[in-house]
């Protein structure tokens, strides 16, 4: 399902999930206050979201209605929209179910309608959730509720209350269904008291909410080596193997590593803290310590015991878990995001004949031509122009090799050479630049480009369609060629998380890293727009208001009819529909088409009110494109929109930069022709190279090594820096300074904080940061080719009250050993092995 598809049907009206007027509007409300917005603005997204409206088409042609949110306002508020609907209507489920079963209070519904997440809303419902065979619905049902309300209430003993008690014949529930029940001796009959009476406490929501909030304080998460077996396989986790921190403190990161070295089966985690504070409140919240006689005190102790051991606190361990997995997930589908935004978004080398190589040993050097189109160049006799030579061991046909690329860079003419980043991809580009130097004539530049998920492309069914007649080995090359020239038209076609510029993305919720993905798909092909008569399906399915089918009725009508003269034709196209035509047709563009407004972002709406700025200014279309002067000069006062989707002001700033490109301008990082692999690199080196990718501890740099170096974020500046992603972008060109260098590691050390100023201040060890996601994070820096205390409050009579006797399992992190700046023990430790291409 493309992210329209996705968008469409998540657009279904609040009225739809039973939600009244009143709901809907403290829910726009709620979302104008959080976000820091009108409600107005809030109103006026929901009713156009509603409609079947687009975020891209919202926020680019209808800025009026919303007073100019932005995509990324917008995206937050359809989340939030989504979510917070969500809740509204498990809500009203909730009072519904309680209100059937007459437990419904006062109390309870405001619990339920201050509750601020999910989670909180299915605690408040927990207690009451119907359990027909649980040791309290079966001790209830089996006529022992009149004996725990007796010892509730009365000052007598556990063997009194139950003296008049008799074992009903049969047992059913409360559906009337016979159930096998054993009360049959005493201590079962007592057995099933108690749970009574643990169920009857599990209801005082409050108590929770402080031994909750009091527990999530002092616990601690400790993960342990699953077994001696998994020591050596699971190395990668060794920092974990006894280890122990604060659960309030733990970083995200760490987290999702602790929790892959669990589903690894090579770790054990656990919640660890105190059970007697917690067992001592809830004894004195049900005044437990004045009841008499002592049996009962006795009995009534042992089950706050039960409550808070076998009911709360699993209860609670697992809540707090759950809402840092979740919230270390969505960091790390964010980081995800961003990063794919930002290499989506990266500078296009434009319409220029590329040489596409993908670079090999054993199986060649491929190589592939594209016009400055993206189509695979013809020879004479109309066959691809593409090769394959060998000029590493073990063939070392280097001067063969060499030839054959001079005589394919001086007949086709070629602007640039993109050389993939993979294995010998310096080997090659060092072949390529003796080959430039040697014939003067040639004009072409060679660039490294980022090869990851190539492969997957190269195999996919698209490349079959789009490059049916080449190998498949060698598609590789044409999609390399393509993304240095359109990388974001090339680089939709594979999956995201095949491009390597994730953190965790194996770890996280699927569904939500895809649609988040696929949101930043959508947004960053709409902000370029597309040439409708150039465009493959693959970009054509993330335009707003299209899906794969229509995308492909498009080629297919393009290819049976040809190009497209303007946009009025697309209405032709089936299943192309005038809601989806309302939505697409401003980010379809038409070049060389019979109205030049069809090249421009101008919306199809929006052409009569063109035609009244013409008549203003006596000049026909093409004088006024592009052209400041005299768009600057017009006097707008006279002249009215024609509805109230768009101001004359933003039409007049599209017709001054028509199909304005919003990436930036095309450069590339130059590495050092003395630098070819890690045995290279010396301590000290300043480089030139290019960021990959960005997490929470820093960024990742190709410096031409066939190994990205981690910058740690102790090391991108002499400032204090709270978010990598504030610094630096993938894509970004950066200098960096050698620090540290473990080649049997495959380890880079690398800071981008300026020589002069490297020992100004005093800069904080890195060691005395937490280094325990280095050596457990195999996303870090992958850019392999494809391959992808004591404790508290003790009571004098903690034995008698059968409180825990286990020895405090809370400590502190270990001390962890200092390290020298710039050692790799302080810098690099924290992030992991990175892979060697």
């Amino acid at each position: 399902m493309s992210s329209t598809d996705s968008l469409t049907s998540s657009a279904v009206s609040a009225n739809a999930q039973g939600l009244d007027a009143t709901t809907q509007a403290n829910i726009h409300d709620k979302l104008a206050r959080k976000l820091g917005i009108k409600t107005a603005q809030v109103n006026a997204f929901v009713k156009l979201f509603d409609e079947g409206a687009t975020v891209p088409f919202i926020a680019r042609y209808r800025k009026e209605k919303t007073q100019n949110l932005d995509d990324a306002q917008l995206r937050a508020l359809e989340k939030s929209l989504s979510y917070e609907r969500d809740m509204a209507s498990r809500r009203l489920k909730i009072t519904e179910l309680l209100r059937a079963q007459g437990t419904l209070t006062d109390e309870l519904q405001a619990r339920i309608d201050n509750a601020a997440s999910k989670l909180e809303l299915e605690d408040i419902y927990l207690p009451y959730r119907p359990r027909r065979r649980s040791p309290a619905a079966k001790a209830r049902a089996a006529g022992l509720d009149s004996a725990a309300k007796a010892l509730l209430t009365q000052e007598i003993t556990p063997t009194q209350a139950l003296a008049d008690y008799q074992l009903p014949s049969s047992v059913t529930d409360d559906s009337g269904n016979e159930i096998d029940v054993d009360f049959s001796d005493l201590d079962k009959q007592l057995a099933g008291v108690q749970a009574i009476i643990v169920d009857e406490w599990t209801q005082a929501l409050d108590l929770l909410d402080n031994l909750r909030s009091g527990f999530a304080k002092t616990a601690s998460v400790v993960t342990a080596v699953a077994s001696e077996e998994k020591r050596e396989v699971g190395e990668k986790f060794k920092d974990y193997f006894d280890h122990s921190e604060s659960l309030a403190r733990l970083p995200n990161h760490r987290l999702l590593a602790m929790l892959r070295g669990r589903q690894e089966n090579v770790l054990g985690i656990k919640v660890d803290g105190e059970d007697a504070p917690f067992i001592e409140k809830i004894i004195n919240h049900f005044n437990i310590d004045a009841t008499a006689p002592r049996e009962r005190r006795e009995f009534l102790i042992e089950a706050a015991n039960s409550l808070w051991k076998d009911k709360w606190r699993p209860h609670i361990e697992h809540r707090l878990l759950t809402e840092k997995r979740l919230a270390a997930e969505a960091d790390a589908i964010d980081v995800f995001a961003n990063n794919l935004q930002h290499l989506l978004m990266s500078a296009p080398a434009g319409p220029k004949v590329i040489l596409g190589v993908d670079p090999g040993i054993r199986h060649g050097v491929k190589m592939a031509i594209i016009d400055a189109q993206g189509h695979v160049m013809l020879d004479s006799s109309d066959k691809p122009v593409i090769a394959t030579v060998y000029p590493f061991a073990p063939d070392n046909k280097m001067d063969e090799a060499k030839a054959l690329i001079d005589e394919l860079l001086s007949t086709y003419n070629v602007d640039l050479v993109a050389i993939g980043n993979g294995t010998a991809s310096r080997e090659t580009d060092a072949m390529i630049k003796e080959i430039l130097s040697a014939n003067p004539s040639l004009q072409a530049k060679a660039v490294i480009v980022n090869e990851s998920g190539a492969s997957v492309y190269s195999a996919s069914e698209l490349a079959s369609d789009e490059l049916a007649n080449l190998d498949v080995s060698v598609r590789g090359a044409v999609s390399i060629a393509r993304r240095l020239q359109d990388p974001l038209s090339e680089l939709v076609k594979v999956d995201p998380k095949a491009i390597g510029v994730g953190q965790y993305q194996h770890d996280v919720n699927q569904n939500q890293l895809a649609d988040s993905l696929d949101k930043v798909t959508q947004d960053s092909v709409n902000a370029v727009g597309v040439d409708v008569n150039t465009a493959s399906p693959a970009i054509l399915t993330h335009i707003a208001g299209l899906n794969r089918n229509v995308a492909q009725q498009i080629v297919n009508y393009r290819k049976e009819h040809g190009a497209f003269a303007n946009r009025e034709a697309l209405k032709d196209v089936p299943r192309l529909g005038v809601k989806t035509f309302e939505q697409a047709a401003g980010f379809l563009r038409i070049r060389d088409g019979d109205n030049p407004l069809d090249a421009t972002g101008v919306h199809p709406e929006s052409y009569e009110l063109v035609n009244s700025l013409l008549e203003h200014t006596n000049k026909d279309l093409s004088e006024i494109i592009g052209n400041d002067g005299v768009l600057n000069s017009i006097d707008t006062s006279a002249i009215t929109a024609n509805d109230d989707n768009v101001s004359v002001k933003a039409i007049i700033e599209e017709l001054a930069k028509p199909a304005r490109d919003p990436r930036p301008e095309f450069k590339t990082a130059s590495f050092r022709d003395d630098v070819n692999s890690i045995k290279d690199l010396e301590e000290g080196m300043t480089l030139e190279g290019v960021v990959t990718n960005v997490t929470a501890f820093g960024c990742f740099v190709d410096v031409g090594v066939h190994q990205d170096g981690l910058v740690h974020i102790s090391q991108m500046a002499n400032d204090f820096v709270a978010d990598p992603m504030n610094r630096v972008k993938p894509g970004d060109i950066v200098s960096v300074r050698v620090i540290s260098v473990d080649e049997p590691r495959g380890r880079i050390g690398f800071s981008m904080k300026p020589e002069a100023q490297k020992s100004e201040g005093r800069v904080k060890p890195a060691a005395s940061v937490k280094t325990k996601e280095a050596n457990t994070n195999p996303d870090k820096g992958n850019r392999s080719k494809d391959k992808r205390s004591a404790p508290r409050g003790k009571r004098a009579d903690k034995e008698r009250r059968g409180a825990s006797n286990q020895p405090n399992r809370t400590s502190k992190p270990k001390a962890e050993t200092p390290s020298r700046i710039g050692t790799l023990g302080a810098l690099l430790q924290e992030a992991g092995v990175t892979k060697k291409k």
